[in-house]
């Protein structure tokens, strides 16, 4: 070790304490990567503050030193937006989990940032309110993660994103000031909104410290709607009807192909016999016992349209969540087999046929290839899923993919969508964030990097190069 690095590890654990500086190989594979597996993974150190103060004194150490930095909260990302491939130091909030305050007029929480998301949904509901963001990984995510990607999740037809329901925010910025933002106001008219910056920044311009979160009235008895669905371009017929009549607080939509993977995996029956080529799930509010006859007279409607081709509806909590799990368990049920995933949106509108022409293009590819469809059709967000083969490499496989990449977002460009809906930019998209935005909008974006993080210390190489 180096004299200079060997100054910096006692730096280091003259801030935090020894015992939360590791330079195991282990803590070092553990706390420098995310759920992409794709990037190499070299971090020197791994520090874990327990304070904002700590926070603020490893980012000055940074700015004088000069070593980099890559923020972590749960590694649950999908982009590789905290993956340090190149002897960064990786700062982890594991430590701030804690819930600082509540006030229950406001309806509002205030978190430290490696607060997790299941944590926080969990103390809504004793509360007798609601968090609505919600996803796959809310068991191990944390609220500075899902702030600094502005996660989504399942309700967002309903509930909007992670933005919505930010009402105020603490960040380290990149030169070590602690920024205090909007603190809890419904109403603030007084000049630039700096928490928009920093949600959706990936911890390229600052470290979120802290966070005060809405939470909401808990949707009235939720019932879930399973529909088979021959055409996907008849989905938007079904959506429009159901929503003008009923409290919608999700409208997802999975494949054939990801429903028969769930069933073998998960030992679950299917919803009904009858097999389609895609399924939406509705989830609608029961605000008065009109509600479920008003669901199965659209349910009739729509079978008589041709919309639909059969469906069930649940009756209890349990069948609910019974339904529920074949969309939401089919991420886990994917897993085993390396997926190549892109999350790509357009307008809710134009998901049948850009469905359509995505699928016609990456099947001409490679006809080979399993192709997996699910996501959140009620707000534009589908999920692509490119199985790997059993007898293929994985290095073989990704460059396989990665190849018909640029045809795919060519086609997102096409239909004014966005490379990344909800998983962020991070390392994976990088290279494709031209399809989504234009040179202009970027070289902003790199000012803005330069008044926050003039010495650059904050998530080298992510989102864009410099």
């Amino acid at each position: 070790m180096s004299t200079e690095a060997s100054s910096v590890l006692t730096a280091l654990s003259e801030i935090v304490g020894k015992d939360w500086v590791k330079t195991d190989p282990a803590d070092l594979q553990t706390y420098g990567t995310d759920w992409t597996k794709q990037f190499p993974v070299a971090p020197s150190v791994i520090v874990m503050p327990k304070t904002v103060a700590e926070v603020q004194a490893v980012v000055k150490l940074a700015n004088e030193a000069l070593f980099k930095l890559v923020p972590s909260g749960g590694r649950t990302g999908l982009s590789g937006g905290a993956v340090a491939t190149d002897g960064e130091v990786v700062l982890v909030l594991d430590r701030m989990n804690q819930i600082l305050d509540f006030n229950a007029a406001d309806r509002q929480v205030t978190c430290e940032a490696g607060v997790v998301t299941e944590q926080l949904q969990q103390f809504a509901d004793n509360k007798g309110l609601f968090y609505p963001v919600d996803f796959a990984s809310s068991g191990s995510s944390q609220l500075g993660g899902n702030v600094a990607t502005n996660a989504g999740g399942i309700k967002v037809i309903r509930y909007g994103m992670t933005r919505s329901w930010v009402t105020g925010m603490k960040v380290v910025t990149g030169r070590g000031d602690l920024l205090d933002l909007n603190r809890g106001l419904t109403k603030n008219a007084t000049g630039y909104d700096f928490r928009h910056l920093f949600i959706g920044s990936e911890g390229t311009l600052g470290i979120i410290v802290e966070l005060t979160m809405a939470l909401s009235a808990p949707p009235r008895d939720p019932a879930v709607l399973v529909l088979g669905v021959e055409d996907m371009i008849q989905t938007m017929p079904v959506l429009e009807v159901f929503q003008k009549k009923l409290s919608l607080t999700a409208f997802e939509f999975f494949s054939e192909q990801a429903l028969r993977h769930v069933i073998a995996e998960k030992n679950l029956a299917r919803p009904f016999d009858t097999a389609s080529n895609f399924y939406a799930l509705l989830e609608f509010e029961q605000r008065s016992e009109a509600d479920l006859e008003d669901a199965m007279a659209l349910f009739e409607h729509c079978l008589e349209q041709g919309w639909i081709v059969d469906g069930t509806v649940s009756l209890s909590l349990t069948q609910a969540e019974s339904l529920w799990r074949l969309r939401e368990d089919i991420s886990e049920t994917i897993a085993q087999f390396t997926p190549y995933k892109n999350d790509i949106a357009v307008r809710v509108s134009a998901v049948p046929q850009f469905l359509t022409d995505v699928d016609s293009l990456v099947r001409a590819q490679y006809p080979e290839f399993e192709i997996i469809w699910f996501g959140h059709i009620g707000d534009g967000n589908v999920h692509l899923n490119i199985l790997k083969p059993e007898n293929l490499d994985v290095q073989t496989f990704f460059e396989q993919c990665g190849s018909v990449s640029n045809q795919i977002f060519s086609l997102v460009q096409q239909y004014g969508g966005s490379i990344s809906a909800e998983h962020g930019v991070g390392l994976l998209k990088k290279p494709y964030l031209n399809y989504s935005r234009d040179p202009q909008e970027i070289e902003y974006m790199r000012l803005i990097k330069q008044a926050f993080d003039p010495n650059y210390v904050l998530n080298p190489g992510k989102v864009f190069d410099l």
